[in-house]
């Protein structure tokens, strides 16, 4: 029973191998020489290829200035401007140095003519208006290398079948959409913007890079046959020059991925905290500008002002996303700052001022608690000495013979409560005997309780 159950389940992997694999193999349906013999026919970029290529610029040319998508795409569609980047990555994974050199020079022709049309069209005065088409191609980030990456494996792949997809390759041409950065850059160019200039040519150069990237990694792992050299020695110097090339397309490939990585990242953080200026503050920020390379956020504050303390909390927080030094410039009305910074101040000392006046408050409560408490005492003190010279004066018109009068008040405790004994002290005079003083001592004692109506008094000799 066991063997029967470990068989069931060796059969269920067995098949769930067999389904992945036969889901994404690519490598049975692969026609590797008609896949490089129709990478090769369409390098070359003369004749009607560069007629082609003129008239899809020109046409993208328009679709950018006047931000039609539709016709932008069009253009795209009809240009033949994969062929040599295609070429070159080819070349690189089948060791051929000729071709190579070929597809490079094809690629250069490619640029030169897309470039001259698109300056001539961009000269003309009437179009050289910013649209947001255009401004569209002059920020690259991480995602336009994941979609030149991601395109560049969808052609490579959907050509060396044996049954090509034209839906993939027409797909893929709109994806990586080569031509419009070409047509900025040659805005850039005839309007002597030169961040247009930057920035398109930037991301063709992303496109170019990660589409032959994907293709020689394709065409290695699809073990497209080596080019045959008679002569040994010519085909190991050619290895090695592929190589070097390879490694010196894919080396800054990645550290590229990585740097639009980061970049993207920085600009999201910010706009982040931007929004949540704008949402939990109530400050309205405009002419927002990310630096990624200076590590610099500027923006115009317009009526309510920022505070200081709300840049330093700005700066801590993009210093716990890991960019430390991060600078802000903040252009709004010192006016508005100076005054914002003054009421604050005034705020503070205000505070300051009220916690202070709490406190001697409470300390002036607390003095007067105890200068009623010692008027108190004192009154006290007052009247028991009033009512002692009276009592004094009673004692003596009943008793002739008592010679002083004294009075304390004696403490005692048993060390569960304590107690204060009102104590009178009765002095005879000498010729009055023990048994005389005891007796009318106790009489003295009796009348003293009787009159102040407390039976602690005690008179003592």
């Amino acid at each position: 029973m066991e063997n029967s159950n470990q068989s069931s389940f060796g059969k269920i992997i067995s098949d769930i191998k067999l389904f992945l694999k036969e889901t994404f193999d690519i490598s049975h349906d692969t026609n590797r020489s008609a896949t490089i013999e129709d990478i090769k026919a369409g390098v070359d970029m003369k004749g009607q290829n560069a007629w082609v290529l003129i008239f899809s610029i020109l046409v993208a040319s328009t679709g950018l200035n006047t931000s039609s998508t539709a016709v932008v795409i069009g253009a795209m569609l009809i240009s033949p401007l994969m062929g040599p980047i295609l070429g070159m990555g080819l070349s690189l994974g089948i060791n051929d140095i000729d071709f190579l050199k070929k597809s490079i020079k094809n690629f250069g022709v490619m640029v030169v003519l897309s470039l001259l049309t698109s300056f001539l069209f961009f000269s003309i005065p009437m179009f050289q208006n910013e649209t947001p088409e255009l401004l569209a191609r002059t920020f690259p980030d991480v995602r336009d290398v994941i979609i030149a990456l991601s395109g560049g494996l969808a052609l490579i792949v959907a050509l060396s079948r044996r049954n090509k997809s034209i839906n993939t390759i027409a797909g893929v041409a709109i994806a990586t959409a080569l031509m419009p950065p070409l047509c900025t850059a040659g805005y850039g160019l005839a309007t002597a913007k030169w961040d247009f200039f930057r920035g398109a040519l930037f991301l063709f150069s992303i496109n170019t890079i990660f589409i032959a990237s994907a293709t020689f990694l394709v065409v290695r792992f699809l073990k497209f046959p080596y080019e045959e050299y008679a002569n040994s020695q010519r085909r190991k110097r050619i290895s090695q020059v592929i190589s070097i090339l390879a490694l010196a397309i894919l080396v800054p490939s990645v550290y590229m991925f990585y740097q639009l990585y980061k970049k993207s990242d920085f600009n999201q953080k910010a706009d982040g905290l931007i929004s949540k200026l704008r949402t939990e503050k109530g400050i309205l920020i405009l002419d927002v500008h990310k630096d990624f390379d200076k590590k610099e956020i500027s923006f115009a504050v317009v009526g309510k002002s920022i505070s200081q303390s709300d840049i330093q909390q700005f700066k801590s927080q993009m210093k716990t996303f890991g960019y430390e030094s991060c600078n802000f410039k903040v252009l709004q009305d010192a006016g508005n700052l100076e005054t914002i910074s003054k009421i604050n101040e005034i705020e503070n000392s205000f505070l300051s001022n009220q916690q202070l006046i709490v406190k001697k408050s409470q300390e002036l409560l607390d003095k007067d608690k105890e200068i009623f408490e010692l008027k108190n005492q004192l009154q006290q003190k007052s009247e028991k000495q009033f009512q002692f010279n009276e009592i004094a004066e009673e004692i003596k018109a009943l008793h002739d013979d008592v010679e002083s009068v004294a009075y304390s008040e004696k403490i005692t405790t048993d060390f569960s409560k304590t107690d204060t004994i009102p104590t009178f002290g009765i002095f005879w005079k000498n010729n009055i005997n023990s048994k005389v003083k005891t007796e009318e001592n106790k009489k003295l004692q009796n009348w003293l309780r009787k009159k102040f109506k407390d039976e602690r008094i005690i008179v003592v000799n």
